[in-house]
């Protein structure tokens, strides 16, 4: 068996030192000395013979072309040794580690935060990083590997990524409480067309917006246009216009302490799933399973009472 010169350690500190473009931040980042990392660089480009950075002084270190080669192998190694951590964690008896979960940025609150609260108590050994952003930027994610798994809409999924429906939503409309419909049972797009609207412009609701109006043939008079779903609830109960929107909170009380009328819309809308998305084909970890499983299993419930039998399908989980 050939001899291996270098050390998991070693390896830690390379990336490091890579990801954070000098040994000062790489200290910031790994809570080590700076003598010791730059003794662990220092003896893995002794140990493999290969110089990986080019010091400057002003500059910090910088990759050098087989420094960078060297780096995708040495992430690929690093990988491999946590899942095989894991697995031995899970031989035991207990799953820990961290686990990179990404999130659709108007879904933290409502759905994930106690997704969350319960997994911490099944299994507190392991540490969600959530990193939020829009649909392209989860998905992105995915397939980089910054994330394992992400809480997104199902419309539009790209097709190289598998999903497991975890919750079910309808559009709405938003008014006002002092709006001549905010008596009425639902409320009709047609009868709004007029009337000024604040839009979420965040994909997918802003596309099912779009879709729903031109299967309807009417063109909504935008006054504003935001990213911000609370700050969309907020012009709303200052009744500067109506918005559309997917998510519901369980108060009508928006960050001001105005109110606001969610209402059903009359014409027919499609629903929209939320799910959880994972690379297609990509082995997961036992965390990740894990996480799955909860989650599943949490939401199960509310999907089969809302939606029955056709909220049970699901695909299989691949093993790490």
């Amino acid at each position: 068996m050939q001899e291996i010169r270098y050390t998991i350690r070693q390896l830690q500190h390379f990336v490091a030192v890579a990801d954070a473009g000098s040994i000062s931040r790489a200290v910031e980042l790994t809570h080590t000395s700076q003598p010791g990392i730059s003794l662990s660089v220092s003896e893995l480009e002794r140990g493999i013979g290969v110089k990986l950075f080019v010091r400057q002084r002003t500059k910090g270190m910088s990759l050098t072309p087989a420094g960078t080669d060297f780096l995708r192998f040495a992430r690929e190694l690093l990988s491999a040794a946590e899942m095989l951590q894991t697995r031995m964690d899970t031989e035991k008896g207990s799953l820990s580690g961290r686990l990179p979960i990404g999130c659709y940025f108007t879904l933290e609150a409502m759905l994930l935060t106690p997704l969350i609260a319960g997994f911490h108590d099944e299994a507190p050994g392991i540490a969600l990083d959530v990193q939020d952003g829009t649909q392209p930027e989860l998905e992105r994610g995915l397939r980089e590997g910054a994330t394992e798994l992400a809480i997104l809409y199902d419309d539009h999924l790209a097709t190289d990524l598998t999903s497991i429906v975890i919750d079910i939503v309808r559009p709405y409309v938003l008014l006002p409480p002092d709006h001549r419909f905010a008596q009425d049972d639902q409320v009709s797009l047609v009868d709004l067309a007029d009337e000024p609207m604040i839009l979420f412009d965040s994909a997918p609701s802003s596309q099912n917006w779009e879709s729903a109006l031109s299967r309807i043939g009417i063109e909504p008079r935008v006054t504003m246009r935001t990213r911000n779903f609370e700050f969309v609830r907020c012009l709303v109960g200052r009744g500067l216009g109506y918005g559309f929107l997917m998510q519901r909170p369980v108060t009508d009380v928006t960050y001001e302490g105005t109110r606001v009328v969610p209402k059903s819309i009359q014409e027919p809308m499609p629903t929209t799933s939320v799910v959880l998305a994972y690379l297609r084909g990509a082995p997961l970890s036992p965390r990740a399973q894990r996480f799955i499983e909860f989650a599943v299993q949490e939401r199960s419930e509310t999907l089969l009472q809302a939606h029955g039998e056709s909220a049970r399908r699901r695909p299989p989980i691949t093993s790490a």
